[in-house]
């Protein structure tokens, strides 16, 4: 599954079980950003509210070719705190970054989110993006690392730092890790290794804990967001970056230009154990941005139930029996 804030739309990327070619389906959500998956629930972060959908099949059960319904359940609305990456921790909740706020947080049913943990650089907490707080990477069911972009403390501080200031904090000991990223994004914890996108330099790579250093895998031909794994694959999204202060100047966009390239949108699939892409996919037309991607094992053709369908009104279920 992809987002694309700048699309409005979520895509679902499968395999047609009639023709065994590749589909695309799609739903359409107002800004949507990071996604969480456990087990049979979706949670998707949009411009003010938080959504969470509920696979409404059982095992093995399909309906109309799809082997996946994701019905909405519940929304939490939270205002517009440009949430990033979410998940689900042991204890089924679930975590979001904050962004606007620079912590970590949790939806509420009294609030628009409780707070969790904030970095230790962040004095205080306010509605100032202080240093663009955006990836979160869980470990054994807890936060464990978070990226920033940069570790300011003024308000917007951290568009200055967008070359090299952006750092990787260990939530548990609150520290910096890692630093002298360029835009970092997407940390995740996966075979025993903390793997993360360093955005601003078009990389894909792993962190070393020991020597606080980030270690390039894959040089990638867009501005990286999203990151999820199955195997020993990654499947990363890039986009095409945008022509504004935000992205121009960047080491990525050098880079391209030296190899006559431009940049692209999409995913690649990038083998763990080579740093070989070996399989991509890529957007044409109004697609141009991605943000989150994330896995949903056990499915092959999954489906959503949209806002403004007939559907949303028509699919009924029930917990339990009399």
């Amino acid at each position: 599954m992809l987002t694309t804030y700048q699309s409005g739309k979520a895509l679902f990327i499968a395999v047609n079980p009639e023709t065994g070619k590749l589909s695309v389906f799609e739903r359409s959500i107002e800004r949507p950003m990071g996604l969480a998956t456990d087990g049979r629930r979706l949670a998707v972060a949009s411009l003010y509210q938080v959504y969470t959908f509920v696979d409404a099949l059982s095992s093995g059960e399909t309906a109309r070719g799809a082997d996946a319904v994701y019905v909405p359940q519940t929304s939490h609305f939270t205002g517009d705190l440009d949430v990033h990456d979410m998940a689900f921790d042991a204890d089924g909740r679930l975590v979001f970054v904050n962004t606007l706020f620079s912590c970590l947080a949790t939806v509420s049913e009294t609030h628009s989110f409780k707070p969790l943990w904030k970095p230790p650089f962040v004095s205080r907490l306010a509605a100032e993006d202080r240093c663009h707080l955006n990836g979160l990477a869980m470990r054994d069911g807890r936060a464990a690392f978070v990226s920033a972009i940069g570790h300011g403390d003024v308000a917007d501080s951290w568009r200055d730092a967008r070359g090299s200031g952006g750092v990787v904090v260990d939530v548990e000991a609150n520290e910096i890790v890692c630093n002298g990223l360029s835009m970092p994004h997407s940390p995740r914890w996966h075979h025993g290794r903390l793997y993360m996108l360093n955005s601003g330099e078009g990389e894909f790579g792993t962190v070393d804990l020991d020597r606080g250093r980030f270690e390039p895998v894959t040089f990638l031909p867009g501005y990286a967001r999203g990151l999820a794994f199955i195997g020993d694959h990654a499947v990363i999204g890039i986009s095409a970056p945008r022509e504004n202060r935000t992205f121009e100047g960047l080491p990525l966009q050098r880079r391209l230009e030296s190899s006559s390239m431009r940049p692209r949108c999409g995913i690649q699939i990038v083998n763990l154990k080579t740093g070989d892409v070996e399989h991509w996919l890529t957007f044409e037309g109004v697609v141009s941005e991605l943000y989150d991607v994330g896995a949903l094992p056990g499915r092959r053709a999954p489906t959503m139930i949209g806002f403004r369908s007939d559907e949303i009104r028509r699919v009924i279920s029930m917990e339990g029996e009399l």
